[in-house]
């Protein structure tokens, strides 16, 4: 099961998102610290799904600024080809 569906992380503020992804980035390493030093982990699944969080939250931070740029980008081009 995932740590974070994805209209769950849509739903979020961006500011939210990023203290999310703060958080998981930490467990993330605090997991593989305790492998490099030669300890178990308790549920070796987990740092698969913390990889899996963390892509989706970046994912979406990646395409929202995008889809408002592509915006802007075409406001530019309209007005270059009138020039």
């Amino acid at each position: 099961m995932p740590i974070l569906r994805l209209k769950d992380i849509r739903a979020m503020s961006s500011e939210d998102r990023r203290k999310k992804l703060t958080e998981l980035r930490t467990e993330l390493m605090r997991l593989k610290t305790m492998i490099k030093a030669g300890g178990a982990v308790e549920n070796p699944g987990r740092i698969r799904e913390l990889r899996k969080a963390i892509a989706r939250i970046l994912t979406i931070e990646n395409e929202q600024p995008k889809s408002a740029k592509e915006a802007g980008e075409k406001e530019k081009r309209k007005g270059s080809k009138k020039a």
